[in-house]
């Protein structure tokens, strides 16, 4: 396999550049601005602002550090059809494992959150995946999403700028609960980023990607956090397809490794995520992680032509953790 070498590109640099958006015309994305003492910029994409679709597209696009883009977009799944999202990339490794995956785990005087977005890449976290990838980003701004239904403590703010190395000012913040329409978005819209990490687990080296586009169904929003992490993870799961182009010098290995790819490799798959959690307490840890990946996956070796294709939508056990039977 043949590696690629491009420049470097600053996802920060290019995530200053979309978040500006929300700065410029927070009415528009119904999104509440907002500058700490220090100097942060905190943008609510859905704790006390309303949020919603363009809001949660925006974010999706953070999230990625401008290396990806995303769309609104009817598809039938059996006989219903729901709003879903279409994500794609030139830049599968970087967008994804980079800045989108969600690797900076925020736990701290009672506050949580999931952290992603491409200031993961200045505060390396996790290490290893930047060194697997080979990228390392240098910027003066970081730009970091949060899934989290409350506001950062000023304390926790100033440890995001020690561990980016940048200054109060030069930080922002996008709040996005699980429970808000903007949150649900930007969360399906990490359907490229699971199959490209689960990828990695199977031994796949990322760099080998060329291309990555998926589609999921955008979870409807419920109030209870529980519930709206089930379905947030059910659409993915269950109504989740995601399509690469690699470069590959071995098709039958490779063959080997994508039956292990989808979803329903895992011996939990088939129930709504919701009670999968509940059994685990509640413990993402507890649960088999084979489990977190598209429900199908089309993979198109360009080194030989060949197309793999694995998995397949569940519509049953989507439309009953989406509450439509």
């Amino acid at each position: 396999m043949s590696v690629i070498t491009i420049p470097m590109i600053s996802i920060n640099e290019k995530a200053s550049e979309l978040v500006k958006r929300f700065c410029t015309r927070p009415e528009a994305y119904r999104v509440i601005v907002e500058k700490t003492k220090t100097g942060t910029t905190v943008i609510d994409a859905g704790v006390d602002s309303i949020g919603g679709l363009e809001a949660g597209l925006l974010t999706t696009e953070i999230c990625m550090g401008g290396l990806g883009k995303v769309q609104l977009m009817l598809k039938p799944y059996g006989d219903i059809e729901l709003l879903s999202v279409f994500v794609y990339t030139d830049h599968p490794a970087t967008a994804t494992l980079g800045s989108q995956f969600a690797g900076w785990q925020i736990k701290k005087d009672g506050f949580f959150a999931i952290g992603s977005g491409p200031a993961r890449a200045l505060a390396m976290k996790p290490r290893d995946i930047y060194e697997k990838i080979r990228y390392r980003d240098e910027a003066d701004v970081a730009v970091l999403v949060l899934e989290t239904a409350k506001q950062p403590p000023t304390s926790l703010i100033q440890e995001f700028c020690s561990e980016c190395h940048v200054d109060p000012s030069n930080l922002y913040i996008v709040l996005t609960p699980t429970t808000s329409i903007a949150g649900s978005i930007q969360i399906s819209g990490r359907i490229v980023e699971t199959g490209v990490h689960k990828l990695l687990k199977l031994g796949i080296d990322p760099l080998s990607l060329r291309q990555g586009w998926g589609s999921a169904p955008i979870a409807p929003a419920h109030p209870k956090f529980s519930d709206a992490m089930g379905r947030t993870n059910d659409v993915i799961l269950y109504g989740g397809t995601a399509t690469y182009t690699i470069e590959y010098e071995d098709d039958e290995r490779l063959e080997t490794l994508l039956q292990k790819a989808p979803s329903s490799s895992s011996g939990q798959y088939g129930r709504p995520f919701k009670e999968i959690f509940k059994e685990a307490d509640y413990d993402f840890y507890q649960i088999d992680p084979n489990l977190f990946a598209p429900a199908e996956l089309t993979v198109n070796n360009i080194k030989t032509g060949s197309i793999f294709h694995v998995g397949k939508t569940n519509v049953n056990v989507l439309k009953q953790a989406l509450d439509l039977t």
